[in-house]
This record gives C-alpha cells, sequence and structure tokens, in this order.
C-alpha cells in the first residue's frame, strides 16, 4: 500500500482511530494500557539497511520506493486514553494523524501494542477489585505467548493494580517489585522437607515464603511450626506460606489453624495454582484466610476472553471525513473525543462520544501523547497510570465491579457524529481529493 499511496502522491494528511467494536461477553469494562510502548516504537522506527536489502532482494519494490523507505520517520500526532483509564465500546483510545503513508504502516504494530496490554490490563484489574487489598503477585510468564508478552503482561498487571510480578526481567526494565518462592523441585532436591525449609530461610533469614505441598500440605505446614519454634531465639521468624494445589480453600483454613496454635500467627498464606479472579472473589467473599495470590496463566494469556474486537481505521484523509460501510464493521466517521460526565460522588455515570470540535461539557479523555513525531511532556509514567486505575476502578459504577455479573455502562454517540454518518456519499476516498 505505501508504495502505491507514494507513487500516486497520496501524502495529505490521514487520521486512523483505534477502539474496541464491542465488549467481551466477560468484561464490563475495559483499562487502556500500552500507550508508553505505542510512542516508544513510533519514536524509534526506522528501516535500516539490513531491513532495506532484505525488501529489495523479494523483488516486489522499486528502489525509488525502497530509498524513501531509508528515510521514513513517524512525524505525526497522537491523542490517547492515558494509561490506567477506565474505558468501554465504540470509543477511540488513540488517534494517530499524519501523512497517509505514515499512519497506514504502523496500523499492526499499534494495535498489537495497544491491544495485548489493554487485554492483559482489563483482565488483571478484576482481579484487583475481587482481591481487596490483599496481595497479589504476576505468576504467568512460563506461559505467555512468548518472552515479549510475559513482560508485558507484567506492566500491565502492575498499571491495573498488582502487588509485583515474579518476571525479574520486568522488573528491571520497568520498576515493578518483584516476589518469589520456591519451587517444588527444591524440595525434591533436600533429604526431606525440613532440611529444604531450613536451607532456604538460612539464604534468606528476613524475606522467606516456604511452599508446603509437595508432598502432604499439613504435614509441610506442621513441620513449619516445628521449624519456626526453633528459630524464635535467633530472632527469625518464617514469612509466609505457600499452597499451590488442593483444595486451597479448605486446605487454607486448616493451615491457619496449625500455624495459630503453633505459635505462628503473624505467618501469612500465599495461594497459587490456576487462579483467576472467580477464584479469588470466591475465596475472599467465603472468608478465606488467604493473604495473597499468584494469578498466572489465566492472567498473562487472559484464557477466558483473549482477544478483543477491536480495529484502527481511517476517519478522516485529505480534510474530509470517510465512513467504513461493510456489513456488521460500519464506523463512526470524523475525528472524535470521549466526554465522560460523574454523578455527584465522582463515580462514572454516562460517556458521550462526541466530534473533536463539538462543545465538551464534561470530561475530556483523549489527551496529546505525540506531537510532530515527539512525545508529549504530559505522558504519563507507569506509577501514574497505576494511580490513574486506582482511581478509576474506585469510581466504578457497583454494577459494573462484580466479576461474575455483566453490568451495563452508557455511551451516546453524539448527534453530531451521526448526521455526519448520513451526509457521507458512498464514493472513494480518491474522488473526495478532485
Amino acid at each position: 500500500m505505501l508504495q502505491a499511496y507514494y507513487a500516486r502522491g497520496m501524502e495529505e494528511p490521514a487520521v486512523f482511530e483505534f477502539f474496541v467494536r464491542r465488549l467481551p461477553a466477560k468484561r464490563n469494562f475495559l483499562v487502556a494500557a500500552g500507550l508508553e510502548q505505542t510512542v516508544e516504537f513510533l519514536e524509534n522506527l526506522r528501516f535500516d539497511e539490513t531491513a532495506i536489502a532484505w525488501l529489495a532482494s523479494i523483488g516486489r519494490f522499486e528502489p525509488a520506493f525502497l530509498d524513501r523507505l531509508a528515510r521514513f520517520r513517524f512525524n505525526g500526532d497522537v491523542e490517547a486514553v492515558p494509561e490506567g483509564t477506565v474505558c468501554f465500546a465504540n470509543e477511540p483510545l488513540l488517534r494517530v494523524t499524519a501523512s497517509l503513508p505514515e499512519a497506514q504502516l504502523v496500523e499492526s504494530r499499534l494495535i498489537n501494542l495497544v491491544h495485548f496490554q489493554t487485554v492483559i490490563a482489563s483482565k488483571a484489574a478484576r482481579s484487583v477489585l475481587a482481591a481487596g487489598p490483599r496481595m497479589l503477585v504476576d505468576f504467568g510468564f512460563r506461559r505467555a505467548h512468548g518472552a515479549e508478552a510475559g513482560v508485558l503482561a507484567a506492566r500491565a498487571a502492575y498499571l491495573a493494580g498488582f502487588t509485583g510480578t515474579a518476571t525479574v526481567e520486568a522488573g528491571r526494565r520497568f520498576g515493578i517489585p518483584v516476589y518469589g518462592t520456591m519451587a517444588h523441585s527444591f524440595v525434591q532436591t533436600h533429604f526431606d522437607e525440613t532440611a529444604a525449609f531450613r536451607h532456604f530461610i538460612e539464604c534468606f533469614p528476613e524475606n522467606n515464603t516456604l511452599l508446603i505441598d509437595t508432598y502432604d500440605t499439613l504435614e509441610g505446614a506442621r513441620k513449619v511450626v516445628a521449624l519456626a519454634q526453633g528459630l524464635r531465639p535467633a530472632g527469625i521468624r518464617i514469612g509466609a506460606v505457600r499452597i499451590d494445589s488442593g483444595d486451597v480453600d479448605e486446605l487454607s483454613r486448616v493451615v491457619r489453624r496449625i500455624l495459630d496454635e503453633g505459635g505462628c500467627r503473624d505467618t501469612k498464606i500465599f495461594v497459587s495454582g490456576s487462579l483467576d479472579e472467580t477464584i479469588v472473589a470466591s475465596l475472599v467473599e467465603g472468608g478465606a484466610p488467604v493473604d495473597g495470590f499468584g494469578v498466572g496463566t489465566n492472567l498473562d494469556a487472559s484464557v477466558d476472553e483473549p482477544v478483543l474486537d477491536c480495529a484502527y481505521k481511517l476517519q478522516e484523509y485529505a480534510g474530509r471525513a470517510t465512513r467504513k460501510l461493510s456489513t456488521g464493521k460500519e464506523t463512526w466517521p470524523g475525528r472524535k473525543q470521549i466526554e465522560r460526565h460523574r454523578d455527584r460522588d465522582g463515580r462514572l455515570r454516562r460517556d458521550d462520544v462526541v466530534l473533536e470540535d463539538d462543545r465538551i461539557h464534561g470530561e475530556r479523555l483523549l489527551a496529546p501523547a505525540m506531537r510532530a513525531g515527539r512525545r508529549s511532556s504530559s505522558l504519563p509514567t507507569l506509577a501514574e497510570a497505576r494511580e490513574r486505575a486506582q482511581r478509576e476502578l474506585a469510581a466504578l459504577p457497583v454494577a459494573l465491579r462484580s466479576v461474575t455479573g455483566q453490568g451495563q455502562y452508557e455511551v451516546r454517540i453524539s448527534p453530531s457524529i451521526r448526521e455526519l454518518a448520513e451526509s457521507i456519499a458512498v464514493q472513494p476516498v480518491e474522488r473526495s481529493r478532485s
């Protein structure tokens, strides 16, 4: 497409918007994420000599076009909903305004970055709502769909409110708190379970979590109590035990009793093993004495809803609004803004999708992220995005907070957009340039 655009001189400004057509069946809302990586990608987008040489080798492109690619830079503008913002279907989460070739080329990577982290942040937010003040740690790297996915999933989960991650690279790259315990293999390599526990505590006397379900969970808890009694004179305490299998509800109650009766009232219980937000909610609502959760596969692969029905579509070219009319995939034309309305208590009440130039009475959600190919100074940090997500989740209507119910939130398409849509003739964009 780029070679065709250049050949015809089609380089006038184009406006593309990324949006989600409809919410998945098991999502009451989404949490926007991935903007930082999007801006980073656009800032550094280049075709190096190796890429140009490969494109030349496949014989599909003209030398003059490849010369243009060698000089390619993104010089456009980006407006976006700030990371951590709760959002809904039919709302533009990101808008790119640039020359047509620039705006078109970046489509797939922008969808890839914003879609993935938004999927994971939206999934993670449900566990955050379910867990309340309890610890949540991302355990999902090993079953994520690739290394980049595992690292970015840790970022998205932390943005949404997770306490930290077991993915060390995410800690290095993003400053996310890193947590770890031990594996069953660590226990199996020792002569007996108590020896494994003692070895681990000797290495980490002030920060230790012991995995107690390698053989018999309750017997493991009793061994922890016996070990703790011997360590007290040295001022060493056992921070937590982890249960990774079985009926964690019932086991956590019995383990709590064993620990309390053995004088380990301050030893916490951490559970993991195929958890998701519905299990977390069930444990919390049932009063299970669990202090923290390790959520892995179901989070990093968003097993229940792994994809969003999303798109990056042309809304305007050469100063004229455009519209796609494909059956079931119609788009609303023009540059748009989201106008958010809240009630007197600050809770989300309604969103209006309006044209960018419409008079706004509520809160504008889309804000500058890039100008002329350079990032905006107001682009939020990960810490700021995390704080925003916490405020947004706290402001959700009660009906949207449940992990089992399907609440409804009103998103209105403004009369001005509907009128514009009706006024657009069904004709190719090229004819609008004449």
